[in-house]
C-alpha cells in the first residue's frame, strides 16, 4: 500500500529565529486532502558525555515551555547546513568546558514527528579534558555529573523526561553493557 502524501499547497504561518511553522494541503494516498500543519526546525544535536568513572555530565536548565528546570545531556541546534557532529563538538565544550578524545554515533531521533520535522542527532563521548565552559549569553545552566547507572534508573522512574537524553543514555548504557564502547 502506497502511504505517501504529496503536497499541493504550502503556506508559512509564522517565520522565527528558530522555527517555521508551515500550513499545507496536502494529497492522501486515496486522492482526497488533508490539511498538515508543521514545524520547520534545523536540527539539534545531544551527547552523552561520559567521564572515566562512567559517570554523565548532565545539565540542569529552565525549559520555558514546561516551566520548570530540566535535567538533560549536552545538546543544542544546529546551524543551518552545519556538519551535526561539528554542532555537537561545539555544544559539548560550550555547556561543559569539555572535549572528547573518542565519538561514537547513537543515531538520529525524531523528537516529535507528528507535528515537528526536527532532527536530533545523538553521540556519545568519552576521554574527556576539561576547560571552562561558554554557554550562549541567553543560556543558564549548572553542570554535574551523575553515575550512568543512576540516570539509567531516573529515566526508569521518570525523573528524566527529556526524550533525546533518555533515549541517548539507554543506548549508550546498552553499549558499554555489551562491550561496543
Amino acid at each position: 500500500m502506497n502511504l505517501e502524501e504529496k503536497t499541493i499547497s504550502s503556506q508559512t504561518v509564522f517565520k522565527g529565529r528558530i522555527i517555521t511553522l508551515k500550513k499545507d494541503v496536502a494529497l492522501l494516498p486515496d486522492g482526497s486532502e488533508a490539511s498538515r500543519e508543521f514545524i520547520e526546525h534545523p536540527g539539534g544535536v545531544c551527547v552523552v558525555p561520559l567521564t572515566d568513572k562512567n559517570e554523565v555530565l548532565m545539565v540542569r536548565q529552565f525549559r520555558y515551555p514546561y516551566k520548570e528546570v530540566v535535567l538533560e545531556i549536552p545538546a543544542g541546534k544546529k546551524d543551518p547546513g552545519e556538519d551535526p557532529f561539528t554542532t555537537g563538538k561545539r555544544e559539548l565544550k560550550e555547556e561543559t568546558g569539555a572535549t572528547a578524545a573518542e565519538y561514537i554515533e547513537l543515531g538520529e531521533l525524531y523528537p516529535s514527528p507528528g507535528y515537528c520535522g526536527e532532527i536530533i542527532w545523538m553521540y556519545g563521548a568519552k576521554g574527556l579534558e576539561f576547560g571552562e565552559i561558554s554557554p550562549d549569553d541567553d543560556e543558564f545552566l549548572e553542570v554535574e555529573k551523575v553515575p550512568l547507572k543512576t540516570a539509567v534508573e531516573m529515566i526508569i522512574k521518570g525523573e528524566i523526561k527529556d526524550a533525546k537524553t533518555q533515549s541517548a543514555i539507554l543506548k549508550i548504557n546498552y553499549l558499554l553493557e555489551n562491550g561496543m564502547f
